[in-house]
């Protein structure tokens, strides 16, 4: 436990687990939404700050219309991709595989569970922000019945009640949309991946607000603390690495295909 005690550890630690909400969001046509979780291809864009994407395959999402993307960082967003290819290549690949080999699918379920429950304040929170107050009190049922019917989140109990099945879910980022912002640029944030500058800025809100990220404020002089973040970013690495993989290996320029799936799963999103 000592070596969590070192600043670099506690960087990353600290903001890996963002990757689960922002990292690879996009889709492919018969895939999940990747944020990272999500793949598509970029229609011809014009502009100073637009660049044009390679003809899309038929397998990607080109039925969803091409977002206007503002990306006048590209240079840098491109090296910031690949680093970030190379980090999930050799570090966070292996270390996925051997979570996945540790604990059984049923398990890895439980505490995908509980974590996304106590991601309730992020939720609850924004849902008042954006004046849904009854999409609110859904957040705080679904956290009633989950936390103790559902043994303090490990069974999503929720689902099982029509009312609570399909609340979508929001952050500080969409809440920022639904005042009426714009994304401005489109950047890549090292480890995490896709963003923006409107969505960068509300993940620091989504940090404060989530329960896991609290101990690093609180007590961070105490390795015990570091526990929660570093399981909720071991626990979303294989769902994220597969929904990444999923945007990337049929892209004939995976850089244009994650941006513009990012932008169009944000949408969509916001929409809700």
């Amino acid at each position: 436990m000592k070596s969590l005690s070192s600043p670099i550890a506690l960087v990353v630690l600290a903001i890996v687990p963002l990757l689960a909400n922002c990292s690879s969001t996009g889709r492919k046509a018969s895939a999940e939404p990747l944020a990272p979780a999500p793949a598509g291809k970029d229609a011809a864009q014009s502009g100073s700050n637009k660049t044009s994407a390679p003809a899309a395959k038929s397998d990607d999402v080109d039925e969803y219309a091409a977002a206007e993307i503002s990306d006048p960082l590209q240079d840098l967003n491109r090296a910031t991709f690949r680093f970030n290819d190379g980090l999930y290549t050799f570090l966070f690949r292996p270390i996925s595989k051997g979570y996945e080999a540790v604990f059984p699918s049923l398990v890895r379920q439980g505490i995908d569970n509980a974590y996304d429950n106590v991601k309730f304040p992020v939720r609850f929170v924004n849902c008042l922000l954006q004046v849904r107050f009854e999409r609110a009190g859904k957040e705080t049922e679904k956290f009633v019945v989950n936390t103790t019917v559902g043994v303090g989140g490990l069974v999503r109990m929720s689902d099982r009640i029509s009312s609570l099945l399909d609340v979508p879910p929001t952050d500080t980022g969409l809440t920022f949309a639904d005042w009426g912002m714009g994304h401005g640029p489109y950047i890549v944030i090292p480890f995490l991946g896709p963003s923006s500058l409107r969505d960068g800025v509300g993940l620091i809100g989504d940090y404060a607000l989530h329960p896991v990220n609290w101990g690093v404020f609180w007590h961070g002089r105490h390795d015990w603390t570091m526990i929660p973040p570093s399981v909720n970013t071991l626990r979303a690495l294989p769902g994220q690495l597969g929904k990444y993989d999923a945007a990337t290996s049929e892209a004939v320029d995976p850089y244009i295909s994650v941006r513009s799936a990012y932008m169009q799963y944000r949408a969509e999103a916001a929409r809700k």
